[in-house]
C-alpha cells in the first residue's frame, strides 16, 4: 500500500503534467510562444515552431499524467514505482537537455528552468525510493 504522501505526490505531479499536456494539444502556438505563462518564450527560444512535435509532447505529457494519477487511484506501491520509472525516463533526459541549453536565457529563466526540470527528475526518483506503508494484520484473540 502507498503512503498518503506518495498518493499526494502522484496526484500533484499528475495534475501538473496534465496542464503541460493539455495546453500544447489545445493551443500549440500559444504554448510555443507563452510557456510557462509567468515567463515568456521558453519553448520559442529553443527553435522554430513545430506543431507536430508540440502536439506529440502534449499527448505524451497527458499520458504520463494519466499514469501518475492512475497509480494514486490504484494505490499499490508497485504502481507508484512504475509511474515513477515512467516519469524518470522522461524527466532525466529533459533535465539533462536543459542543463546544457541555457545560453539563450537570462539568469532568472536559467534558475527557473533548472529548478522546474530538476523537479521533474527528482520527484520520480522520490516516488521510486519511498517505501510502501506497512500493512499490519490485526491480532486474533
Amino acid at each position: 500500500m502507498q503512503r498518503t504522501f506518495t498518493r499526494v505526490l502522484l496526484v500533484v505531479f499528475g495534475v501538473v503534467e496534465a496542464g503541460v499536456g493539455v495546453w500544447p494539444l489545445v493551443a500549440p502556438m500559444g504554448f510555443y510562444q507563452d510557456f510557462p505563462g509567468f515567463r515568456r518564450g521558453w519553448v520559442a527560444m529553443d527553435g522554430p515552431f513545430n506543431e507536430h512535435l508540440l502536439r506529440d509532447f502534449g499527448g505524451l505529457n497527458l499520458a504520463l499524467a494519466v499514469v501518475l494519477v492512475g497509480a494514486a487511484v490504484i494505490g499499490t506501491t508497485a504502481t507508484a514505482r512504475l509511474a515513477g520509472v515512467a516519469a524518470l525516463l522522461f524527466g532525466v533526459p529533459h533535465f539533462a537537455y536543459h542543463l546544457v541549453h541555457l545560453v539563450h536565457f537570462d539568469s532568472v529563466d536559467r534558475i527557473l528552468i533548472v529548478a522546474t526540470t530538476g523537479l521533474g527528475a527528482l520527484v520520480p526518483l522520490v516516488l521510486i525510493l519511498l517505501p510502501g506503508r506497512r500493512v499490519t494484520t490485526p491480532a486474533t484473540p
